[in-house]
């Protein structure tokens, strides 16, 4: 295995990486009825707006793990309200009040309101990363390396601090996120907020 570049080929393979780890790290493909939905969400906006943070780690052709981020998530959360969210909402369209919804719909809402990242967050911690790998590729020091290797171009764009969101039930890769140096910026019953300065 190795670390490389996304590539624009890379797009079908990220996304099924994305629902084959959907759900807490597990695989999510019995939970959606569209399987591109979850990366349309998680991963294509990253591939559209910072293409340039996007890796990918190859077992001989076999896209099984990316690392995905952002340099400056106001900017990325602005750029994509612009660029990337009006083409999904004219597919999606948002949920009706009133009943349960089902998982894809609870993505269509996303979809039509996005989250917005804490500005008390982004004050040191203005990047934010995701990175998710298949199961074949963990638990060999694999993970590890691709977060460095983001890590380390962050550093070299001179940027502060980094964050990301973490499911509160994913103990396993809470448990990776503290290894690697992470830690707890913001609790709540759900989830996770987890950081790392970057620079002194």
């Amino acid at each position: 295995m190795f670390i490389r570049p996304a590539r624009g080929g890379d797009h079908e393979a990220l996304y099924d990486v994305c629902l084959r780890t959907g759900l807490s790290g597990q695989d999510a493909s019995t939970l959606y009825d569209d399987r591109l939905l979850l990366g349309e969400v998680y991963v294509g906006p990253y591939l559209a707006v910072e293409p340039d943070l996007a890796f990918v780690l190859d077992d001989e052709g076999d896209v099984v793990g990316y690392a995905l981020g952002a340099r400056d998530t106001t900017a990325f959360e602005r750029r994509c309200e612009l660029e990337w969210w009006p083409a999904l909402r004219a597919r999606y369209p948002a949920p009706p009040p009133g009943r349960p919804w089902t998982p894809d719909e609870h993505l269509h809402h996303l979809i039509h309101h996005p989250p917005r990242t804490e500005p008390s967050v982004l004050a040191e911690h203005p990047a934010h990363l995701h990175i998710d790998l298949l199961p074949r590729a963990q638990g060999s020091g694999f993970g590890r390396r691709l977060l460095g290797h983001l890590i380390d171009r962050l550093r070299e764009l001179s940027v502060r601090g980094v964050h990301l969101g973490v499911d509160a039930r994913n103990e396993r890769a809470i448990g990776f996120y503290r290894h690697v140096g992470l830690h707890t910026l913001r609790q709540t019953e759900d989830a996770l907020i987890m950081g790392m300065a970057l620079t002194s």
